[in-house]
C-alpha cells in the first residue's frame, strides 16, 4: 500500500509537510510514504491519496491535519472505512477532474515530482525516445510538421502558432541557436505554469528537449520568476536526474542531438513576461523590450536567433508527439485547438487548476466545474487574461472558450487566470485594481505606457474616492485608446482592457461612483455609508460596544442610530450584527 502527499506550494501552505511528517512518524512497514504535486484541487488542500499495490486509488482524502494520521494509518491495517468518511472526498467534488481533460497537467498530482523513475513510469522522454530512435526517428522538419498539424498555439496569451516560431527559428541562418522557456507568471491570479514545474518538471524538459531538437538549438535556458522557490528546486533537481539519466548533455540516447539546460531566476518584472524584455534580463540588463523586426526568431539571445515558448506551451508537446498532431487537433474547435488550463480564483467555491479542451463555455467552467458562487451570491463577471485582458458579464456565461470567441468579448485568453467576482465586487475598483498594477509594473520606456497608465491609475482612484467629476468617463475611454495604440509592447498596449471592458458592460457603475457618489456594490469605502432598520433592531447594544468612535447610540431594547458625521465606515458594526438591522446604504 502506498500513502501520496499532495505537496505543492498550495498544499505545503494549507499544512501538507505536516501531514508528511505525522504519518512518517507512525508509518507501519508494510505502508509507503511519497509525495506528488498539486493535483489541482486547491481548496480541497492538503490532500492524502491511498494506494493499493497494483498503483490504483483506493481513496483521496481531503482537508487532512496532521491529528488524522493515526487513524489513516489505522484504516491501511484494518480497512474500516468508517474511521476516515469525514476525510474522504465527496462526490460533487470529484466531479471538478472528472469534468476536465488532461494533457498539460496529465501527471500533476500523480508523480512524484523530485523522481525521474516515477516521470519514466508515467511515459515520460518516451518521445523524446521517439523522434530520436536510430530506426523510426523524426526529423526536425517532421517534429514541427507534426506540431503544425496539432494547431498547438502558444499558451502564454498571444496564442501565436507555435509551429511557425519553431520553424522561424530553424530557417534563421546561424549555428548558435537558443530555445528559451518563459516560466516569469506573473498576471494575479495565475499559477498554472507554477504548478507544473512544481508537480512535472520533467514534462517541461522533455517538451524544451523535443523544441531544442526542432529549431536546432544546444542550449535551452528557463526563465522563471524567483518568487517560485519550490518551482527552481525541482526543476534544478530535475535536470540534474535527466542529465544522470543520459537525457540532457552530449549525444542525447546516442544521438548526434546534444543539449544543455540552465535556470535564470527573475527578479519578480511582469514586464519580462514580453519575450525581447525577458531576452534584455536573461542579458544582464535591466528588463525592457525591443523593437521589432527583428523578432527573437531572427535575432533573440545574444542577438542569435531564439525562441521563446511558455510552460504550458512546452507541457503538451511529448503528448502530441506521442500522440499524433491529429489526436490533439481533433479536440477544441476551428480556430483554437487542444485544451487550456485556467486558473480558477476569485469568488467561486472550487479554486484550482482546471484543464478542457477549448469550445466549452464559461458557465460550464465556472459552475459545472467550479461549483458555482460562494455563499449562493450571484455571478457578476469573470475577469480574463489578468491586467491585460477584460472583464466578461454574466449575460455573456455561455461564450465559448476559444482565442476569438473570447477577444471578441473584449477579454483575451491570456495566459489562463480566471478571476470569478460575485455581486458584491465594485467593477470601477477593480478595474482600478489592474491600472494600479501596470502602472508599477510598467519598464517605464515608453511615454505612452509610462505617463499614460499612471493618469488612467488617477483618474479611477479620484472615482472610487467619491471625487469624479463629470467627463471623467469620456476622458478615461480617450486615454484608454491613446495608450494601447501608442505604447511599444504588449504591456501597454493592452493595459486599458480591464477599464475598456469595464466600461462597455458596467457603465451605469461608473456613472453611480461619479454622479450619485454611490458605489452600488457597496465595496468603495469613501461612498459607504451605514444605516440601522429601525424595526429589524432589537437594542440588543453590541453594535454599539463595537463601534470604535461612539457613533452609535440607543438604549437597550430600543433601535438604534449611527450619526453619519462620527462614522467612520470600518464596519465593525455589520459585522456583529446578529439581526441583520445595520445596512450598507
Amino acid at each position: 500500500m502506498r500513502i501520496a502527499v499532495g505537496q505543492g506550494s498550495c498544499g505545503i501552505a494549507a499544512g501538507a509537510a505536516k501531514v508528511c511528517a505525522a504519518l512518517q512518524e507512525q508509518l507501519p512497514p508494510n505502508v509507503k510514504l511519497g509525495t506528488v504535486g498539486c493535483i489541482g484541487m486547491c481548496w480541497l488542500e492538503p490532500i492524502v491519496d491511498i494506494y493499493d499495490d497494483d498503483n490504483t486509488l483506493l481513496h483521496r482524502l481531503v482537508r487532512v491535519r496532521p491529528e488524522d494520521a493515526a487513524r489513516i494509518l489505522k484504516w491501511t491495517q484494518d480497512g474500516e472505512d468508517f474511521n476516515i468518511m469525514d476525510l474522504i472526498i465527496g462526490k460533487d467534488d470529484a466531479q471538478f477532474l472528472t469534468q476536465q481533460t488532461r494533457i498539460a497537467l496529465r501527471n500533476c498530482g500523480l508523480i512524484d515530482p523530485e523522481s525521474i523513475e516515477s516521470a519514466l513510469a508515467a511515459g515520460g522522454y518516451s518521445a523524446v525516445g521517439r523522434i530520436l530512435s536510430a530506426d523510426s526517428g523524426m526529423t526536425p522538419e517532421e517534429v514541427i510538421e507534426c506540431i503544425k498539424v496539432s494547431g498547438l498555439a502558444g499558451r502564454g496569451g498571444a496564442g501565436f502558432p507555435t509551429w511557425f516560431k519553431w520553424n522561424a527559428a530553424r530557417q534563421s541562418p546561424g549555428n548558435e541557436k537558443y530555445l528559451i522557456c518563459n516560466a516569469d507568471e506573473g498576471d494575479p491570479g495565475a499559477f498554472m505554469d507554477r504548478a507544473v514545474i512544481e508537480s512535472d518538471p520533467h514534462t517541461l524538459i522533455e517538451g524544451m528537449l523535443i523544441g531544442a531538437y526542432a529549431i536546432g538549438a544546444q542550449e535551452a535556458i528557463v526563465y522563471v520568476r524567483a518568487e517560485y522557490p519550490l518551482a527552481i528546486r525541482r526543476l534544478e533537481h530535475a535536470i540534474e536526474e535527466a542529465r544522470a539519466a543520459g537525457y540532457i548533455g552530449k549525444n542525447i540516447m546516442g544521438s548526434d542531438f546534444s543539449c544543455e539546460f540552465r535556470i535564470k531566476a527573475g527578479a519578480g518584472a511582469f514586464v519580462c513576461g514580453e519575450e525581447t524584455a525577458l531576452i534584455e534580463s536573461l542579458q544582464g540588463q535591466r528588463g525592457m523590450p525591443r523593437l521589432k523586426p527583428p523578432f527573437p526568431a531572427e535575432a533573440g539571445y545574444w542577438n542569435q536567433p531564439s525562441n521563446i515558448n511558455n510552460v504550458e506551451t512546452f507541457a503538451n508537446v511529448a503528448w502530441i508527439i506521442n500522440n499524433g498532431g491529429e489526436a490533439f487537433a481533433a479536440m477544441g474547435t476551428a480556430d483554437s485547438k487542444g485544451t487550456k488550463v485556467f486558473a480558477l480564483t476569485g469568488k467561486i467555491r472550487r479554486g484550482g487548476l482546471v484543464e478542457i479542451p477549448m469550445g466549452m463555455t464559461l458557465r460550464q467552467v465556472i459552475f459545472d466545474i467550479g461549483g458555482g458562487i460562494r455563499d449562493g451570491k450571484a455571478f457578476k463577471a469573470v475577469q480574463m487574461g489578468g491586467p491585460s485582458g477584460g472583464c466578461i458579464p454574466a449575460e455573456l456565461l455561455d461564450t465559448v472558450i476559444d482565442y476569438k470567441k473570447l477577444a471578441a468579448t473584449g477579454a483575451i485568453m491570456g495566459s489562463g487566470g480566471m478571476v470569478v467576482m460575485d455581486a458584491d465586487t465594485c467593477m470601477v475598483s477593480m478595474a482600478k485594481f489592474f491600472l494600479d498594477f501596470t502602472a508599477k509594473e510598467s519598464c517605464g520606456k515608453c511615454v505612452h505606457c509610462r505617463i499614460g497608465t499612471k493618469r488612467l491609475q488617477e483618474i479611477l482612484t479620484r472615482i472610487v474616492e467619491g471625487n469624479g467629476r463629470a467627463g471623467d468617463i469620456e476622458l478615461l475611454e480617450e486615454l484608454c485608446l491613446a495608450v494601447r495604440d501608442g505604447a511599444l509592447c504588449g504591456l501597454g498596449q493592452t493595459a486599458p482592457n480591464p477599464v475598456l471592458s469595464t466600461l462597455r458592460y458596467f457603465r451605469d457603475e461608473f456613472e453611480a461612483h461619479i454622479r450619485d457618489k454611490q458605489c452600488p456594490a457597496h465595496s468603495c469605502t469613501a461612498l459607504l455609508r451605514y444605516g440601522i432598520d429601525a424595526d429589524t433592531c432589537r437594542g440588543c447594544t453590541l453594535c454599539a460596544k463595537k463601534c470604535p468612535v461612539s457613533a452609535i447610540s440607543g438604549t437597550a431594547k430600543n433601535a438604534h442610530r449611527i450619526d453619519p458625521d462620527i462614522c467612520v465606515r470600518c464596519g465593525a458594526c455589520y459585522a456583529v450584527c446578529k439581526f441583520g438591522a445595520v445596512r450598507k446604504l
